[in-house]
């Protein structure tokens, strides 16, 4: 049996370079970065080498890089270190509906804590309307937390809209940047914002690595206080070892975007679809601003988990999950007003850089062979 993945949004494998880079950290380098002696200080400038080439890829200083355990750290100490800090100024953060529960959570949390937060609704293809968080805007909203993409459909939002917009009003702007950093370029300065998240695990680092881009000026309270790590924004000694994955994964990721191979594979797999079941197959999210490596479908009239069931060595994701016999729709997709006997279909196919054109072919076999 030849195991096939097209799951690459839910996670990638260690790239062998991002491997290569950690590997002295567990042979050779094992002093604190805090240390000041010969044990340390090579770990020390490790961890700065690392934060150097995260900034690089998004196109911030160093000094603005924060080291987290993934993204749904990252986009923790974001809302409420933000909300801590500041809701003395106000109260209300806007976000949307259709968020990873990474955002959803924490902002249900915060409402817990005195927050209001309204949550914006997207249209047909998932896409939030710059003229729906401008009217959601009130004397008392400090934060704005928009997805640059959206992990299962891959829409892209309209970031730089919302970060002119953040800006005109004063108020801070956070992207959950998880799905989007390492498949598209992202450049915090172009795109306004002033907290972006970061995911090790999708652009083939390790799991349990991210970071947290903070724009210089913003306060934030801590969520773990002791010594002063991370400026003083995590406490903790640094998992120098992660660290230096995620940097490593960084450097290769600038050198390779934009990639026009990922786009060509999934528009040859959307094409080979259409050619071959026509209206039986439905397109979820934004045709066009989408995430170049992301193709979510509806098979109309079957099971999103009835298709993968029958081709078992091919690794892709849902978008609806079945109950005793009934079928519920993701979020995102009841978000999107996609109608049931459509989005029960739903699958999510995501490539990666070893996915070939064959890989594509031997899917569409099967898919051929399962819904004839």
């Amino acid at each position: 049996m030849t195991h096939i993945y097209l799951d690459f949004n839910a996670s990638t494998p260690i790239a062998p370079e991002v491997a290569e880079a950690m590997e002295p950290l567990v042979k050779d380098y094992y002093g604190n970065p805090s240390a000041a002696h010969w044990a340390g200080s090579p770990v020390k400038d490790i961890l700065q080498q690392a934060r150097i080439q995260v900034a690089e890829l998004i196109g911030s200083s160093a000094n603005e890089v924060i080291f987290t355990s993934g993204g749904s750290e990252a986009n923790n100490l974001a809302l409420k270190g933000y909300f801590f800090k500041h809701r003395h100024r106000g109260n209300h953060i806007i976000t949307s509906t259709i968020e990873h529960p990474a955002i959803i959570s924490p902002c249900r949390f915060l409402e817990k804590m005195g927050a209001e937060v309204t949550y914006l609704g997207v249209d047909e293809f998932g896409r939030v309307s710059p003229g729906d968080i401008e009217a959601a805007i009130t004397d008392e909203t400090i934060l704005i937390s928009l997805m640059h993409s959206n992990n299962e459909v891959g829409t892209l939002q309209p970031v730089k809209e919302t970060g002119e917009i953040a800006a005109k009003h004063g108020i801070a702007f956070h992207t959950d940047a998880s799905q989007s950093v390492g498949k598209v370029p992202v450049d915090v300065k172009e795109s306004g914002v002033d907290m972006l998240t970061i995911a090790g695990h999708k652009l083939y680092a390790p799991k349990g690595i991210g970071a947290l881009y903070i724009k210089s000026g913003i306060e934030l309270e801590p969520l773990i206080h002791g010594a002063g790590h991370e400026f003083g924004l995590r406490a903790g000694t640094e998992n120098t070892l992660l660290a230096a994955g995620l940097g490593k994964a960084c450097e290769t990721a600038e050198k390779i975007l934009p990639d026009s191979r990922a786009k060509e594979l999934i528009d040859y797999f959307w094409k080979e679809l259409k050619d071959t079941f026509g209206e039986k197959v439905v397109l979820n999210g934004h045709p066009e601003e989408r995430l170049p490596n992301t193709l979510s479908v509806n098979f109309v009239n079957r099971t999103g988990q009835e298709v993968l069931d029958a081709m078992p060595e091919v690794a892709a994701s849902t978008g609806s999950a079945c109950h005793a016999g009934s079928v519920e729709l993701s979020p995102v997709l009841k978000e999107m007003n996609v109608p049931e006997h459509i989005g029960m279909g739903a699958v999510r196919f995501s490539t990666g850089r070893t996915t070939t054109k064959e890989e594509i072919d031997m899917v569409m076999n099967k898919l051929k062979n399962t819904l004839s």
